[in-house]
């Protein structure tokens, strides 16, 4: 077929399953299933080959922030191709939209924190996090500061480097991962694992797996904590109140590191520009990715706190890490019209003073049904636990089946939501409409009803 051909989506499909190999994806069932082919957006809606129109209550992959079709960044893109499409930043280089990028998020982060290390991911991102907590502990005379603690079922991305820093098992055991160095403690997730516990007590002996692993390794062989401020990928898990003032509380007490991974919550996601600022927390190092574009370009970074930032500089000589397309014009151009957009619109105040508190609300009501244990969130972030028993908390038998049964039946329905496990997550683009985030919890309660009939409940 030549560029110019008309495809329809059974020539699409087969070509996908002659050709592409897709991340995250067991190929064989898709190629039975057949591709889904999504062939343009607006808003917070997409549609598919078919023409079925779907909400798209995941913003992709969280990161579609200022919502699908803004002209605006295809147009700064244009502009940026005509005018330098490409250059490195190696070699003493620089491009004015990387200069003016890396002082417009420096202006938005905590002040403390005032340079960015640009990638093109959030796995790459974490890559770079991994190679400056080392450094600035060599630079510090403080070789032995090697080990990472990050979190069970934490998510940091999926190179071997980020695979590692995170602790989901399924993605270890196909990669011999987590490489040395990297540990892991529990994960605040009360639903799931806090037994009797109340959650305030629970959030407290989480936090305190910190302390104690700490203690198990020797503080002078622990380099950072590395965390999400809210799991995403490992189901929108909210800590409790009382996890992440004790974490703080533990950290003053030592000399390590604090790296909160905002690829997610970053860029307005939570009402605030930052999960950082949310929690009240002061990171040494914030990696970022996905809100930074919303997606429309891949782009990556690390924003880095003053201390690590002024030892990399004033005692680091060159440091031997880095990328073909970090700084990309292009991309930068494309981000630094996204946080205008973001800026000017007031978007992460809507956010914070409409839309969140509104589809909290909205999703809280979901509560009531028979196969809901907890619905949980924060800013345009939800969770929704899938259960047998709602007293006991108790799951269906095969884990998964059930979140996987709704995932399928939302889509039939208009809706992509994503199921982790059998919890049905949600964060979709930050400009939904109070109007949009009504039709969405009525497909989701739909989507509910229709599950608990295929189970039978």
């Amino acid at each position: 077929m030549s560029s110019e051909s008309t495809y329809t989506t059974a020539q699409l499909q087969a070509l996908d399953t002659a050709h592409y190999l897709h991340p995250f994806t067991d190929h064989k069932d898709l190629g039975e299933r057949g591709t889904r082919i999504i062939e343009r957006a607006e808003g917070v809606y997409l549609w598919d080959s078919e023409g079925r129109q779907i909400l798209d209550a995941m913003a992709g992959l969280w990161c579609v922030n200022i919502g699908y079709g803004r002209r605006e960044l295809a147009e700064a893109a244009f502009k940026q191709m005509i005018e330098l499409p490409y250059y490195n930043s190696f070699f003493q280089c620089a491009n004015p939209p990387a200069v003016k990028l890396a002082a417009a998020i420096a202006e938005l982060a905590p002040p403390h924190m005032n340079h960015v290390f640009f990638t093109g991911s959030g796995s790459e991102a974490n890559d770079t996090v991994l190679r400056m907590v080392r450094r600035y502990w060599d630079l510090k005379g403080k070789p032995g500061k090697k080990t990472i603690i990050g979190r069970i079922n934490g998510y940091h991305g999926s190179t071997v480097a980020a695979a590692s820093l995170g602790g989901m098992a399924p993605m270890h055991a196909q990669g011999d991962l987590p490489i040395p160095g990297i540990v892991h403690i529990a994960q605040p997730y009360w639903f799931e694992e806090g037994g009797d516990m109340t959650p305030d007590e629970f959030g407290i002996w989480a936090a305190r797996q910190l302390e104690e692993k700490i203690r198990e390794l020797g503080e002078d062989k622990v380099a950072a904590f590395i965390a999400e401020p809210i799991q995403g990928a490992g189901g929108v898990i909210v800590p409790p109140a009382t996890y992440w003032p004790e974490i703080k509380r533990i950290l003053s007490e030592h000399d390590i590191l604090l790296v909160v991974d905002e690829v997610i919550c970053g860029f307005g996601r939570t009402g605030e520009w930052f999960g950082s600022q949310y929690f009240d927390l002061q990171p040494d190092l914030m990696p970022i990715a996905k809100g930074m574009t919303s997606g429309y370009l891949p782009m990556g970074g690390v924003i880095v706190g003053d201390r690590v930032a002024r030892t990399l500089i004033d005692e680091g000589g060159e440091f031997f890490h880095g990328y073909t397309y970090s700084g990309h014009p292009v991309a930068a151009a494309v981000a630094l019209e996204n946080l205008r957009i973001l800026r000017d619109e007031k978007i992460v105040d809507y956010v914070k003073n409409e839309a969140a508190p509104y589809l909290q609300k909205k999703i809280a009501e979901l509560a009531d049904h028979r196969l809901v244990g907890e619905v949980r969130g924060v800013g345009l972030l939800g969770a929704i636990e899938l259960v047998k028993n709602k007293a006991t908390r108790e799951r269906f038998a095969e884990k998964g089946s059930t979140g996987s049964l709704c995932r399928d039946i939302c889509v039939s329905n208009g809706l992509v939501m994503r199921a982790v496990g059998d919890t049905m997550i949600m964060s979709p683009p930050l400009v939904i409409s109070i109007a949009e985030i009504d039709e969405l919890v009525a497909k989701i309660r739909l989507c509910l009803d229709l599950t608990a009939e295929q189970l039978g409940v």
